[in-house]
């Protein structure tokens, strides 16, 4: 068995085949190394049998060798592999064993995924030429040292009859190929080992798809119920037989069918992106308002892009037009010429998006909040372990790992948009987006923020930031200068920026567009230089001559609804724990409201009073204000505690519903937690406003007492008015608003209640009545008591309100109203709800 010689930083070590070594930032692995572009686990090393294998672990900026980005490779004398960075990356040198031979030769490929050696028939070397577009696609040519079906160029186009299909990420080589002629009828991939191709990929199911050989010859791809989702040509399937231009997408992976070849490209994030002739229209007192206006410009792979112009030009609705949250009305958004919008469903994955708000509960430590979003982001079947291993990757990565421990709210504020950033680093996308990171940041904070972005495109990422900060744009590789009208005014390098505009600041600038506001600062910049050098290529291309048709697209479901709702669950009641201060007010509001409700004297009972005289009617007129004052208590303790639970929440909804979660299981979650911490709140308000209070001797369903039944209907009316509490949350735009609204319910429910004054008998007002659940609510508690019988009829009438009537059939009634209530509530809530997705997202 040979001994591996390894080369790192100066030091020789020799490696013995009886074990596998570790690779990685992690300070426990056999081989250390400090650079933040490793991941902390990356690569393992061993020898299995036939041949020493390095294995890269699916790490976030892969390893590479002759400059290709690998998933493992053969070593042997003289190999070199880099980690993290092609050309200046940590670079591992072996010796000491013969030169590998790649698929095809002599020799073969083990296959340390499925654990077999696989000669003539395995994994293909990528090699150093590219595809061009007129070769001839088969399998390894005599002659040519087996180069296992590695396109070779010869005279003309052939491949089954067909032209060779387009490349795929430019003219990038594949990651892998893959030899399907080896009488393997059935293909299972996904992230589990015991599949036949491994997909590192936490966005990957552990067993996500299937590709089956038919009887014909042809192939078809079939997704086993995966959470993420089986693309075919960015769209989502079930089973579709396999053409010659497909292209299928799992998790960052695409695979595509060469004759009986499968190639491989994993995106890692050096992609290229750019928009053409983008233009968004709406409707403005009747006529056509321009938001964008032909808007063109294209960024190359590994990026930090600046956008930057004033108020009203447009920079908001460039960046949702970019991330597809609201379409251009006209023009493409090109992801490494790929259209984002007609395949949305798939590329949406691979995009991160940082508002300007923070997208976490800042109650929580930094930690805990990511582990949470990590539950919620990666497939249901993925283990605790490997969520904990990424969210330290990135942790470490955002230099976050001192602050892991601290709440949110602790921390400074550039500190806390990193903590933003981190989360939308766990799946790995290839573009982030921020809207204003730098938002109310001292110099020193915008500065750090900044270098922190330039680093995320260093390490393989493209980068754009709508800002308003102009200190730091000497970071950046492009400037984009949006004018008033939604039209770009420059783009380029920003070090040439000023000289373009010809002033010496940006406040120059900017006052320069208010001040000339029917320039033509568009038609300026395409008469430069700087747009033949930078955007005149990308205009050339002709927009789109019918406006984008997108179609409602279901979000990808990365747990099942139970597992989503019990995660949403546990870190809602988590939120809760963490501040002290609300959970004082919880247990403080039920008290207070119940010792108001004892400001009515107990002498005043809800049971028969003592007759006034001789021939005088026994009559209790102080009954009714007793459930009056219940109703109120209950209807202000529900309402308060959900009256901002939405709009709080509302900008961290908006971006995890755009990655998969589920809208019901949102509002189930609330409705489970508050409705619960309700129902005790009702009880204690009823239980100390009835217990020292004389009651009937019996009830309608209970004999003996009443109390049951009457703490009953308070608590269904407590959690009828959190639902409608959570109605108003969804509907307002601001929390502001919140306040005047919760008095106005409160004002509502008195004046409807019935017990205040008679409602019944006036048409329209009645009706309108049904609608305040203390008008069922009373009634029902009116039932339980008889109340008809304790205060007679209203003065000026002669009969008693219908819905008291001291009955089982009108309790039911009555008590099904407010139960059915409240279920409106909550479906009007998941309505509500729609209107703060993704345009793309919501369903018709």
């Amino acid at each position: 068995m040979p001994q591996l010689v390894l080369e790192l930083n100066g030091q020789r070590t020799t490696l013995e085949p009886g074990r596998s070594y570790a690779v990685g930032r992690d300070p426990n692995s056999d081989f250390s190394i400090a650079d933040a572009r490793v991941s902390w686990r990356h690569a393992t090393i061993g020898f299995n049998g036939y041949a020493w294998v390095f294995q890269d672990l699916g790490s976030t900026n892969g390893s590479f060798a002759n400059g290709q980005r690998l998933t493992q490779i053969q070593l042997g004398e003289g190999a070199v592999v880099v980690l993290g960075n092609a050309e200046n990356g940590p670079r591992l040198s072996f010796a000491g064993v013969p030169a590998a031979t790649p698929a095809g030769g002599d020799g073969g490929w083990y296959d340390v995924q499925t654990s077999r050696f696989e000669p003539n028939a395995g994994y293909a070397q990528p090699q150093q030429q590219t595809p061009q577009p007129q070769q001839q696609w088969g399998g390894p040519q005599a002659g040519q040292g087996g180069q296992g079906g590695i396109p070779q160029q010869q005279g003309a186009a052939s491949w089954g009859g067909q032209a060779a299909p387009e490349p795929v990420y430019g003219s990038r080589n594949p990651t892998m190929v893959r030899n399907l002629t080896a009488g393997l009828k059935t293909l299972r991939i996904g992230r589990g080992l015991d599949n036949e191709l491994v997909v590192s990929d936490l966005s990957v199911s552990r067993h996500h798809a299937e590709l089956r050989q038919l009887a014909d010859g042809r192939y078809e791809i079939v997704d086993l119920e995966s959470h993420n989702g089986t693309y075919v040509n960015g769209q989502p399937i079930q089973r579709v037989v396999l053409g010659a231009q497909d292209i299928v997408g799992i998790g960052h992976s695409t695979f595509r069918l060469v004759g009986d070849r499968l190639e491989e490209f994993v995106d890692t994030g050096e992609v290229s992106f750019s928009a053409r002739h983008l233009t968004v229209e709406v409707e403005h007192k009747g006529a056509k308002k321009i938001l964008l206006n032909d808007v063109s410009f294209g960024v190359p792979e590994k990026s930090l892009i600046a956008v930057i112009g004033p108020s009203g030009s447009g920079k908001s609705t460039l960046l949702r037009a970019l991330t597809g949250y609201r379409p251009a009305d006209r023009g493409d958004v090109l992801y490494d010429g790929r259209n984002l919008y007609k395949q949305f469903a798939e590329l949406r994955q691979r995009i991160g998006l940082v508002p300007q708000d923070d997208i976490l509960h800042s109650q929580l430590t930094v930690r805990t909040a990511l582990k949470y979003a990590a539950e919620l982001r990666f497939p249901g079947d993925t283990e605790a372990a490997e969520r904990e291993r990424r969210v330290d990757e990135v942790l470490t990565e955002l230099h976050l790992e001192k602050r892991a421990e601290n709440k949110i709210t602790a921390l400074s504020g550039g500190q806390r948009k990193r903590v933003s950033v981190a989360l939308e680093l766990l799946t790995k996308p290839s573009l982030i987006f921020l809207d204003e990171p730098t938002s109310g940041l001292d110099p020193g904070m915008d500065r750090d923020v900044m270098k922190m972005l330039r680093d995320l495109a260093d390490e393989g990422r493209t980068v754009l930031v709508v800002t308003h900060s102009v200190a730091e744009l000497a970071l950046c590789d492009r400037l984009l200068v949006m004018a008033p009208g939604g039209s770009v005014a420059y783009f380029g390098p920003p070090k040439e920026a000023l000289h373009f505009f010809g002033y010496e600041t940006w406040a120059d600038v900017f006052q320069a567009f208010e001040n000339y506001p029917d320039h033509d600062w568009a038609g300026r910049f395409r008469g430069s230089v700087h747009y033949q050098m930078y955007s005149a290529d990308v205009e050339a291309v002709q927009p789109q001559s019918a406006p984008v048709q997108v179609q409602a697209v279901q979000p990808p479901k990365q747990q099942s609804w139970g597992s989503q709702l019990s995660t949403l669950i546990r870190r809602y009641l988590s939120v809760i724990a963490s501040d002290r201060g609300y959970v004082g007010l919880l247990v403080a509001l039920p008290l207070i409201m119940g010792v108001l409700s004892m400001a009515i004297p107990a002498k005043y009972g809800l049971g028969p009073a003592q007759p006034a005289g001789p021939g005088q009617p026994a009559i209790n007129s102080d009954a009714a204000t007793v459930l009056l004052v219940l109703a109120v208590s209950a209807c202000l303790t529900g309402a308060a505690n959900a009256v901002r639970e939405l709009i709080k929440e509302r900008v961290i909804y908006e971006r995890e519903r755009a990655v998969g979660l589920s809208r019901s299981a949102y509002v189930m979650s609330k409705v489970i937690v508050l409705g619960a911490i309700t129902a005790v709140q009702s009880i204690l308000v009823a239980a100390i406003g009835l217990l020292p209070r004389k009651l009937p001797s019996s009830g309608l369903l209970i004999s003996g007492t009443p109390l049951p039944e009457l703490v009953l209907v308070v608590m269904l009316l407590g959690i009828t008015s959190m639902m409608l509490g959570l109605v108003v949350s969804a509907v307002v735009k601001t929390a502001e608003k919140t306040m005047p609204l919760l008095v106005l319910i409160a004002i509502i429910q008195v004046v409807f209640c019935g017990s205040l004054f008679p409602l019944f008998g006036t048409p329209g007002l009645e009706q309108v009545a049904w609608l305040a659940p203390s008008r069922w609510a009373v009634a029902a508690e009116a039932a339980t008591v008889n109340l008809p019988a304790i205060m007679g009829p209203p003065q000026g009438k002669t009969e008693t309100d219908p819905l008291w009537k001291h009955t089982i059939g009108q309790w039911g009634i009555d008590v099904g109203a407010l139960v059915l209530l409240g279920v409106l509530c909550a479906v009007l809530v998941v309505r509500l709800l729609r209107r703060h997705e993704p345009e793309v997202m919501r369903k018709r």
